[in-house]
């Protein structure tokens, strides 16, 4: 019979005294591998909850053609007293300068000659987003203002329209008692006011979109 060489017992020994990995190197395989896990789950996390959350509406999208803006003819109708006349045609030419180019009714330019006076306040009400009422010891005493107040208050919960009280020299005491419980801009300084003004009818035009796009989803 032929003899069979037995294993040579260095090598048998060398296979049994093969290294294990150091717990150093397990700890830091099994970091990288929790790390790793972690970041999978954490980019799974972040891109579920991005795409939980509305999608912003850009200032260019509210002049888009398709925009639920151009539903009404006007952006801005502006209520005020004729003696505040010189301080409200600089805010519509602010507003009407701005990248948007906001549509601004201003009743003595824009009212078509020949019509009711009520008519055209009214249809100016009615076609507006965004009511601008500049209160003034001039509007107080002015019944028209008053009027134009009171049609913009009945008309904003079926317009789902946005009325901005803007106080120039008016005792809190005498703040129309139908807007308390709205707030108000107040004109100090000048500047600032029209820059509010300004982002609060940018703000309403953005919910406006935003709203009319979930709707037709």
């Amino acid at each position: 019979l032929t003899a069979v060489s037995p294993i040579p017992s260095g090598w048998f020994r060398c296979f049994l005294r093969k290294p294990k990995p150091s717990s150093a190197e397990s700890s830091l395989d099994a970091s990288r591998s929790a790390s790793s896990s972690s970041s999978s789950s954490s980019s799974a996390e972040s891109s579920g909850s991005s795409s939980l959350r509305p999608s912003p509406v850009s200032a260019s999208d509210i002049s888009a053609s398709g925009s639920a803006r151009w539903a009404k003819s006007y952006d801005v109708c502006v209520c005020h007293s004729e003696a505040d006349l010189e301080l409200v045609e600089e805010l519509v030419s602010y507003l009407e300068n701005q990248p948007e180019s906001f549509r601004c009714f201003l009743q003595l330019r824009d009212a078509a000659p020949g019509n009711a006076v009520v008519t055209e306040l009214c249809d100016a009400v009615r076609n507006s987003h965004c009511w601008v009422m500049l209160i003034t010891p001039g509007f107080l005493r002015d019944p028209w203002c008053k009027y134009q107040m009171h049609q913009a208050l009945a008309e904003a919960p079926l317009a789902n329209g946005r009325t901005i009280p803007v106080l120039k020299d008016v005792d809190r005491k005498d703040y129309p008692r139908e807007l308390r419980n709205l707030y108000y801009i107040s004109v100090a300084p000048k500047e600032n006011s029209f820059r509010q003004i300004r982002d609060t009818v940018v703000r309403y035009l953005q919910e406006l979109c935003r709203n009319s796009v979930s709707g037709t989803e």
